[in-house]
């Protein structure tokens, strides 16, 4: 690769990375902004009048306002925070006991249709919740459970999606490995938790970063399933925001961003690793 070659791919890369950053940075410059100059800014938007809204990178009068109010004077913001904690960690704890037993079924053991079963998998994946919406409504007021964070938890446990990539993370445990742990007497429960567990634990850490990300930002859900506002979880604080209220809605994006990028900042290497895994040889 020539060196003018190489400058523009890092030309693009840094120009992509910039992208990518801007809702970032636009919700770092929104959480230090005063109110009345993120009025003065986004009326049109709220107003829906045909003037542009302006925007600059750096507020004119910094200030820590926003995020003092929402951390000191906003107890409905901390409901909303402990709900999604709650639904996060529910359907994490869900997949790991229900989830990683299915996976690790479907790679190493003879399961006849396996392979119209994991067909259907990619299949549900591909649906979007709203074909599968009506379905789980259904289900769900059934079991009595509308209403209620398991409504929108017990759904998350039985994603398709961990499965599925779980189950290309243990089809590349060799065979050989398990036959000789049967050979010395071991079970399926030991060589389970044993081999399959700590060989298959960069999988297992990715499929876990990818769905808490899932789940801590999921909104259609719980617009769906839960009537009861002290039920919603973070991510429905920010839909109903308006402009009295815009520094809040900023400084709350801001916050909610926190627990992601930390996971993401202390994982990444796991992450990395159980994605480049998943893309192996079976």
């Amino acid at each position: 690769m020539g060196r003018v070659t190489r400058t523009l791919v890092y030309a693009l890369l840094v120009g992509m990375a910039a992208v990518i950053c801007f809702p970032v940075l636009f919700a770092v410059t929104g959480a230090l902004s005063s109110q009345w100059e993120l009025e003065e800014k986004l009326l049109p938007i709220f107003t829906y009048a045909e003037d542009m809204a302006d925007w600059t990178l750096l507020p004119l009068a910094p200030t820590l306002r926003s995020l003092v109010e929402v951390l000191l004077d906003s107890p409905g913001f901390f409901t909303m925070f402990w709900n999604s904690v709650k639904i996060s960690a529910g359907i994490l704890a869900g997949q790991l006991v229900v989830d990683v037993p299915a996976a690790w079924a479907l790679a190493k053991f003879p399961v006849r249709g396996k392979g119209k079963l994991l067909t259907l998998y990619i299949l549900l994946m591909l649906m979007p919740f709203q074909v599968l919406m009506y379905p789980q409504y259904l289900v769900l007021r059934d079991l009595e459970l509308l209403d209620t964070l398991g409504a929108v938890i017990l759904p998350g446990i039985f994603s398709t999606f961990p499965v599925f990539l779980l189950h290309r993370f243990f089809q590349a445990i060799p065979k050989e490995l398990l036959e000789a742990a049967r050979l010395d007497g071991a079970g399926e429960v030991r060589i389970f938790c044993q081999i399959g567990i700590p060989l298959g634990t960069p999988g297992i850490v990715a499929v876990m970063i990818l769905s808490f990300l899932d789940s801590w930002n999921m909104i259609e859900q719980p617009m769906t399933f839960l009537k009861s506002k002290e039920l919603w979880p973070l991510s429905l604080f920010l839909p109903s925001i308006g402009l009295e209220d815009v520094g809040m809605g900023f400084a709350a994006a801001l916050l909610m961003l926190i627990p992601a990028l930390l996971l993401f900042l202390f994982c990444q290497d796991d992450l990395k690793q159980g994605i480049a895994l998943s893309g192996g040889k079976d």
